[in-house]
C-alpha cells in the first residue's frame, strides 16, 4: 500500500497581546469664562386672572324654573350639584350658560343648563347703568326619600 503523507501540522497563531487602555488625560485647571453661574430659568407666568364673576349687588334672580329631574338619573339614583357660569344680558335674560363645575353626571348637567336658560335675572347696575354680568349659579339635584 502506498504510504500516506504525514499529516500537516497547523500552527495556531497567537493574537498579539491587547494593549493596555490609554491613560486618562490629566485634569486641566481652567478658570471658567462665566464668572457668575447662570440664573435659573424664570417660572412661567401665572395664568391671567379670571374675569370678575362675583355678582353685583343688583344681579339677582327675577324668576327661577325648577329643573326637571332626568328620568335616567332618577332610575340610577344620581344626585349632585352643578355650578353654572351664566352671562346675564342688560335686559336680565340669559345670554350664555357654561358648566363651571360638573355634578359628575352629564344628564344632570344638561338638565340644569336647560332650566337656567329660562331664568330671568335683575341685571347688574354699575354707575347707574345696566350692564352685562356673570353669575355663578348652583343647581342641586337631590332625591327626596
Amino acid at each position: 500500500p502506498p504510504k500516506q503523507p504525514p499529516p500537516k501540522i497547523i500552527q495556531q497563531i497567537k493574537p498579539p497581546p491587547t494593549p493596555p487602555p490609554p491613560t486618562p488625560p490629566p485634569p486641566v485647571e481652567e478658570v471658567s469664562q462665566n464668572a457668575v453661574a447662570a440664573a435659573p430659568p424664570s417660572p412661567p407666568a401665572p395664568p391671567a386672572a379670571p374675569t370678575d364673576i362675583s355678582a353685583g349687588q343688583d344681579l339677582s334672580y327675577n324668576s327661577q324654573i325648577k329643573p326637571n329631574y332626568p328620568p335616567q338619573a332618577l332610575r340610577q339614583r344620581h344626585e349632585g350639584t352643578v355650578y353654572l357660569l351664566v352671562t346675564v344680558g342688560i335686559d336680565g335674560s340669559v345670554v350664555d350658560v357654561q358648566v363651571d363645575k360638573t355634578s359628575g353626571y352629564r344628564e344632570l348637567d344638561r338638565a340644569a343648563m336647560e332650566a337656567v336658560r329660562k331664568y330671568r335675572f335683575n341685571p347688574e347696575v354699575r354707575n347707574g347703568r345696566k350692564v352685562q354680568g356673570l353669575a355663578r349659579v348652583p343647581v342641586t339635584f337631590h332625591m327626596d326619600g
